[in-house]
């Protein structure tokens, strides 16, 4: 072989063996570039959950998944070893029972493990995943890493400005290493996501053909489907439900909030959605992360809106209790704070995780319906047994 210049080896680490590389016009990355979006501050979104055809063709035992931006990638046998940088894709994997498969995270203190201790057989090691965003994303990681595929939205590398990516560099690890296959999912904020975005449950399903897991994925979706079917049975009328004012704010005495908008289609919002929570920014002027205005908000901004209920992302490694201890115990002996009606009511909650797959989405959707009605919803919504059964293989 001969050397390219950046002193690896080409053209491919696998000759197209096992991978058969991005199939697409135009060249291998589609989508444009736009302006850079930094993951140090928190930021969302996607659209209602349905589930896609998959149009990826098949012959002999290759078979493509075809998923914007990147377009056709050809697999030879399911991958083993992925790299990942979005927790919610990770997810996914441990969905399918491919866990052992994930081998990287941008930030691995956003991929939140707790919810796998309440699944018998399912669990994954996060402690042993290399972080890939460090002052930037060094290229030469993907090589140590040598995935057999990059779970991961090119365009997301590219246009993140702090990441130090140029596209060349990720179209040289697409040649040297592996290909890249994968959409941002968790927001639809950025001025260069012009292809198309994909729901939860479509990109589960992309990634369930990825890993070649489609009955998998099927039994899941029929579990997701029969528990919101239930949980919205019994919604109290929409009048009746409390808005929301969801929100940024690390530390245990918080002054000053990112806020979201609610409203906002992103995929870590899907149980919002489903539980039909109304954004208390709405009609209000006030402006969330989820537009290009990023500014924070303090407790008098607070109380012109006085939300029905606060959610406080940030504290996702806390318990309900210790959240409570901490943050909502501050917020009551605050001289403005404690003048706001989800601060005298008791709910202010934490916000759930930025990123979150299907296995998050269900105990996300639990947690909630007992959090915002729990007249209505108490105990277990959906059978763990039944889920971890699904992830290993027994039924």
């Amino acid at each position: 072989m001969t050397d390219d210049s950046s002193g690896h080896e080409a053209p491919t680490r696998r000759d197209y063996m096992k991978y058969g590389g991005a199939v697409i016009g135009g060249g291998l990355l589609a989508g444009c570039a736009g302006q850079s979006d930094s993951d140090s501050t928190p930021n969302e979104t996607s659209a209602d959950d349905q589930s896609t055809t998959e149009t990826s063709t098949e012959t002999d035992s290759s078979y493509t998944v075809e998923m914007a931006p990147v377009g056709e990638v050809q697999f030879e046998e399911p991958p083993e070893r992925v790299t990942h940088y979005f927790p919610d894709y990770a997810d996914m994997a441990v969905a399918l029972g491919h866990g052992d498969s994930i081998l990287s995270m941008g930030l691995p203190s956003r991929f939140h493990t707790s919810h796998y201790d309440e699944l018998d057989g399912v669990s994954v090691d996060a402690e042993s995943l290399t972080r890939l965003s460090d002052s930037g994303v060094d290229k030469e990681l993907f090589y140590e890493l040598d995935g057999d595929i990059h779970l991961i939205d090119p365009q997301w590398l590219i246009n993140n400005g702090s990441f130090k990516l140029e596209e060349s560099d990720v179209e040289e690890v697409s040649s040297n290493v592996a290909p890249f296959v994968g959409n941002t999912i968790f927001r639809r904020t950025d001025e260069w996501h012009d292809y198309r975005y994909y729901t939860l449950y479509e990109a589960f399903e992309k990634t369930a053909h990825i890993y070649q897991e489609e009955e998998k994925f099927t039994r899941i979706k029929q579990l997701h489907d029969e528990l919101i079917a239930r949980v919205q049975a019994d919604l109290p009328p929409a009048d009746d439900r409390p808005n929301a004012l969801l929100t940024f704010a690390a530390g245990n005495e918080p002054e000053a909030f990112y806020p979201y908008q609610l409203s906002d289609q992103g995929a870590n919002k899907k149980h919002f959605r489903d539980l039909g929570l109304s954004d208390a920014l709405a009609d209000t002027g006030v402006e969330g992360l989820s537009t290009t205005d990023r500014g924070q908000i303090d407790y008098e901004t607070m109380l012109e809106v006085d939300p029905d209920s606060i959610l406080v992302r940030g504290h996702e490694n806390k318990s309900h209790g210790e959240f409570e201890d901490t943050v909502l115990a501050f917020m009551k002996d605050h001289e403005a704070a404690s003048e706001l009606a989800a601060v005298q009511n008791d709910m202010v909650f934490r916000g759930g995780p930025i990123y979150s797959g299907p296995l998050h989405h269900l105990f996300l959707t639990e947690r909630y319906a007992r959090l915002y009605f729990p007249e209505v919803y108490t105990g277990e919504l959906f059978d763990r047994q039944r889920v971890a059964d699904i992830i290993n293989g027994d039924i």
